[in-house]
């Protein structure tokens, strides 16, 4: 990514106007992990006010396997806040220091199969009360921006997001799941993007993001076009400064259910850096994403896996993301790769 064909400001950290597309988008992704437990998760809010609403989405992985999850799409009239359904994100200082916060219920979740059948899984969980306070203070620079000609490419397409920053992040605080509390102190990963979206509109592509207690971190990102060709991009924070990849291999072990269990990471960057990095799925949250276009259901599967990374010897904790669509024959875009 050439930083020349992005603008950024930090005007950029709030809510831009709408554009006139019915599936306009605007959201706050982050996730927290803390470095000696791994206990943490994912949180997203994103804007779709020309729908009249939101998608809410909150996962914590708890250390026993379980996982406990909200998702809702609560009402909303403006894009004017990250606000809705018991989820805020604050931005204390831009491009600094975010607050996330959470209050509301959960479904604690104790077999994450479960929730290949979300509608059963959700009449019978039980519910708990769940607070979740999250500092976020940066580690790294901005990564992205905005598109200043239509001749660049963007992370993800323009049909997915038009523009998008992210940056790695210190995290602190807690997560309180009825009486069970659960201290916060490390490492993440945190984006913004606006423009239109789809969640379908994307073939396939794959997520790599964590970031580790000696400051070290990385976000990999191989995503696939309407012609089958892929893309490979993403950064390695080393000593503070983002490098830019150049190229990647990452080999995913399955489940004979098609999940990912672990994967094998070797990255080059364009300033000569080369890294080796493991990664061993913990917890895989299995979901999807449904919408119909002209009377047919299009389907894709989003697997968020909690992930435990080793590079060098050094643990860190981050997320695996592997979004795919799903044929009329239940075959998935991506698979093997």
């Amino acid at each position: 990514m050439n930083p020349a064909d992005f603008r950024l400001d930090p005007a950029d950290e709030y809510p831009h106007p709408a554009g006139p597309e019915r599936n306009f988008n605007e959201s706050v992704y982050v996730n927290a992990f803390d470095d000696g437990t791994g206990v943490g998760g994912w949180m997203r809010l994103g804007n779709r006010v020309n729908e009249g609403r939101a998608e809410l989405s909150v996962c914590l992985y708890l250390p026993d396997g379980r996982i406990a999850v909200r998702f809702s799409r609560p009402r909303i009239d403006t894009n004017d806040a990250f606000d809705a359904g018991g989820l805020r994100f604050d931005v204390i200082h831009p491009m600094r220091r975010l607050n996330a916060a959470y209050e509301g219920d959960v479904f604690i979740v104790t077999n994450p199969d479960d929730l290949r059948h979300p509608e059963t899984l959700f009449a019978q969980a039980p519910r708990l009360s769940c607070k979740v306070e999250w500092r976020l203070d940066t580690i790294s620079p901005q990564h992205g921006g905005e598109p200043v000609r239509h001749d660049v490419q963007t992370m993800y397409g323009r049909d997915f997001s038009l523009g998008h920053f992210n940056q790695h992040i210190h995290a602190s605080g807690h997560i309180t799941i009825g009486d069970e509390h659960f201290p916060i102190s490390g490492h993440g990963w945190r984006d913004h993007s606006w423009g239109p979206r789809w969640w379908t509109n994307i073939i396939w592509y794959r997520l790599f993001l964590a970031a580790f207690p000696d400051g070290r971190g990385f976000m990999i990102h191989r995503i696939a076009g309407e012609d089958g060709r892929t893309r490979r991009s993403g950064v390695l924070l080393i000593d503070g400064h983002y490098h830019e990849i150049t190229d990647f291999d990452a080999i995913t072990d399955w489940t004979d259910k098609r999940d990912p269990t672990s994967v094998r990471i070797v990255v080059r960057t364009a300033t000569g850096r080369t890294a080796e990095i493991t990664g061993e799925i913990l917890s895989l949250a299995p979901l999807r994403n449904r919408r119909e276009e002209n009377g047919r259901e299009l389907l894709s599967r989003i697997a968020e896996g909690h992930t435990r990374f080793t590079w060098d010897g050094v643990v860190g904790y981050g997320m695996t993301e592997y979004i795919e669509r799903v044929a009329e024959d239940g075959s998935l875009a991506g698979f093997p790769l």
